[in-house]
């Protein structure tokens, strides 16, 4: 069995207007559906782990200087109206299984999936 890395993200549809508000009866739907099917990706062995991002604004950036120096700042890694709002690490047997996923996923929170695998390092 593989893992699949289920990336959420948000601002990515370009061409689409911006979405309206959801009110606090469709949030709290959402969050129903999304629980539900958070329960069954762990009856089936799928779920792993899971987490919701802050906005990208309260992200600090560390890089390290050729001379070992650590320099951090304020803010996203990269400007852009495209960030990453969350994540699911799933077991899924192959890539059709987690694609299964990542759809059920999208559908109820209306943004794009994004599907990678991880290295499978258990021959190293």
């Amino acid at each position: 069995m593989a893992q699949y890395l289920l990336s959420v993200h948000t601002g990515a549809d370009r061409g689409a207007k911006p979405a309206e508000p959801m009110t606090q009866e469709q949030m709290q739907q959402s969050q129903q559906h999304m629980q539900a099917l958070e329960e069954e990706m762990k009856a089936t062995g799928a779920w792993l782990f899971s987490g919701r991002l802050t906005e990208p604004d309260v992200a600090t950036v560390v890089r390290v200087s050729a001379g070992g120096d650590a320099l951090t700042t304020d803010g996203p890694f990269v400007e852009s109206k495209e960030h990453l709002a969350g994540f699911y690490i799933i077991n899924a047997d192959d890539l059709d299984a987690a694609l299964g996923w990542a759809t059920r996923t999208a559908a109820i929170i209306g943004m794009p999936i994004e599907v990678r695998p991880f290295w499978d390092t258990s021959h190293a």
